[in-house]
């Protein structure tokens, strides 16, 4: 698996306020393989940040907040990939349809979930196509990607509440994976609820690491 982070047991922490790994203002910590890559918005938390760090891997990842004193966090969540060779492309059976992601099928459906599920997934942010599944007009199941690094895609994927459960996910979620491939990117995905992390496997992905983001005082 390739990763963008450098020798195992690596800890960099940059200033990056606008980072994508977190909300504004909080600290953003990926862990791949042993090695570590995080963002604080300020140059104070550097070394801080740093010291909490550095013997902490994605196993134990969720003991940072209490090092930190931190007010809020999200996740840990997982952090999976998927080589070509590994891709276990969805059966055919039902279609799915290339839009884009502001297309009116695809905000009715990002307006028909909870504003948690929406956010979890990530579907607003993708810049790629979205891939989705219609039934009786409406959208039930879209996924996309955005590029990370000029290397990886984060995948994003949501499905309409009443609709789980049927592998419409894993549909849409195959035509944004094998998109992505196409463009030469490795796919990632990165997951909190056991059902996005079903879906995963059953794609081909594996686990390599974590994500956790947090908000200090």
């Amino acid at each position: 698996m390739r990763s963008g982070f450098t020798g195992g047991g690596d800890v960099r922490v940059v200033v990056s306020p606008g980072s994508w790994m977190c909300p504004p203002g909080w600290v953003g910590v990926v862990v791949l393989g042993g090695a570590c890559l995080a963002t604080v918005p300020v140059a104070g938390l550097v070394e801080p940040v740093r010291a909490a760090l550095l013997d902490l891997h994605d196993a134990d990842l969720a003991r940072l907040p209490e090092r930190l004193r931190a007010l809020e966090e999200l996740g840990p969540a997982t952090l999976a990939y998927l080589d070509a060779e590994d891709f276990n492309t969805a059966q055919p059976g039902v279609e799915v349809e290339c839009l884009t992601v502001g297309h009116p099928v695809v905000r009715r459906l990002l307006d028909s979930v909870a504003e948690e599920d929406a956010e979890e997934s990530g579907l607003a942010e993708v810049s790629s196509a979205a891939f989705v599944v219609r039934e009786g007009g409406r959208a039930v199941a879209a996924s996309g990607y955005r590029p990370w690094l000029e290397m990886a895609a984060h995948l994003s994927v949501l499905t309409a509440p009443g609709h789980r459960g049927r592998g419409l996910a894993r549909r849409a979620a195959s035509a944004a994976v094998a998109d992505a491939l196409a463009a030469g990117l490795l796919p990632q995905w990165r997951a909190r609820p056991e059902p996005s992390r079903r879906v995963a496997r059953a794609l081909g992905f594996r686990q390599h690491g974590a994500q956790l983001s947090v908000r200090l005082g």
